[in-house]
């Protein structure tokens, strides 16, 4: 029985057009610049998302890091979501090497923090402060997976020129905002001073992600990159996988959207499952089970994954949530399989119902 595993987009194997692509990729030292294909891929990403420069960095982490310290001194204080992924799961690397502080505020249910507390987090120009330098969005945001506006995007953008501050937009899944918005990446960037794009989240790379901003930032950003260790010198190789996520997987997020909502829609009339379709906008699914249903979500997990292998695992920090993310590998067929053993493991629960 072929694995179903839903726990991230991140779990997407290179596809075979991509493996074809790594084995021919032609390289370079990419620590002297010399690398054609990920210098190819640095400049596709750039033109697409309307910036001057990209570079290519390890992973999101990495990219996010490397975008923070690059716009930030050490003692500068940067505003984002309590939530957002940079703060919460990225090991606190801005004040760890960078020494910046964050300043986070709460978010609404469709990941947006509000415009007004955003301008009262800016700090005045006092001796006892910090000085604030940027501010970060996350788009999709993580703990939804709801894309962030346009509207919302460009006005956040306009408070930070207007107090003379940096956006830089966690773009993790940035191309699935955009097939959810019906947008060019181009214009739902637009506002951002940098962008960090992740090739392996639904894209299928095996590893990478690309910065994107200023030539002047990406200059700087390739000086913090060299000390994080980042020179990865003949980068092609995988820079060539990179290449065919960025033009050819991005444009098909809307197949895994509409399998992420046939997978909701079916969850949602189990009795036993809890779930908002309206927060089902892109590629994951949170749900929960109902406290009366015969099993907990810990076990409903344990038993998809050992019954009929398939992976769905509690949120972290959050035991009761489940969440599910469709990707390439998840097929509509596949939706059938889920549903119906979720459907056998409460079948208790229906027997009782009835």
């Amino acid at each position: 029985m072929d694995m179903i595993d839903l726990r991230s987009d991140t779990v997407t194997v290179p596809t075979p057009e991509m493996r074809l692509a790594m084995a021919n990729a032609e390289v370079g030292d990419d620590v002297y610049g010399e690398d054609p294909t990920v210098n190819q891929l640095q400049a596709d990403a750039a033109a697409m998302f309307g910036k001057e420069a990209g570079l290519f960095v390890a992973s999101g982490t990495m990219g996010n890091l490397t975008s923070v310290l690059a716009h930030c001194q050490r003692g500068d204080e940067m505003i984002l979501s309590k939530d957002a992924h940079i703060f919460r799961y990225e090991v606190g690397g801005a004040a760890m090497y960078g020494g910046v502080q964050p300043n986070t505020l709460p978010i609404d249910r469709d990941g947006m923090m509000d415009l007004d507390q955003i301008r009262h987090a800016i700090r005045g120009d006092n001796v006892h402060y910090p000085i604030t330098r940027l501010i970060c969005l996350e788009n999709t945001a993580g703990v939804s997976g709801a894309p962030l506006s346009k509207a919302y995007t460009d006005s956040v953008a306009e408070i930070a020129r207007e107090h003379n501050l940096k956006l830089h937009i966690d773009g993790a899944r940035i191309f699935n905002a955009a097939a959810a918005l019906n947008l060019d990446v181009k214009d739902l960037t637009a506002g951002a001073d940098s962008v960090s794009i992740c090739l392996s989240k639904g894209l299928c790379a095996p590893v990478g992600s690309v910065i994107v901003g200023s030539k002047a930032f990406i200059k700087r950003a390739h000086h913090i990159r060299k000390s994080f260790g980042g020179g990865m010198r003949q980068a092609g190789i995988i820079a060539a996988a990179g290449l065919i996520a960025l033009h050819d997987m991005s444009q098909r997020l809307h197949e895994d959207h509409a399998n992420a909502r046939a997978l909701a829609e079916g969850l949602a009339a189990l009795p036993d499952i809890q779930i908002d379709l309206s927060m089902v906008r892109t590629n994951m699914i949170f749900f929960r089970v109902k406290p009366s249903a015969p099993i907990s979500a810990e076990a409903l997990s344990a038993r998809l994954k050992d019954e009929y292998g398939i992976l769905i695992t509690p949120y972290p920090g959050d035991p009761g949530l489940l969440r599910a993310v469709t990707h390439y590998w998840f097929k509509a067929e596949h939706v059938t399989r889920v549903l119906d053993a979720v459907r056998t493991v409460l079948a208790p629960a229906y027997s009782a119902a009835d």
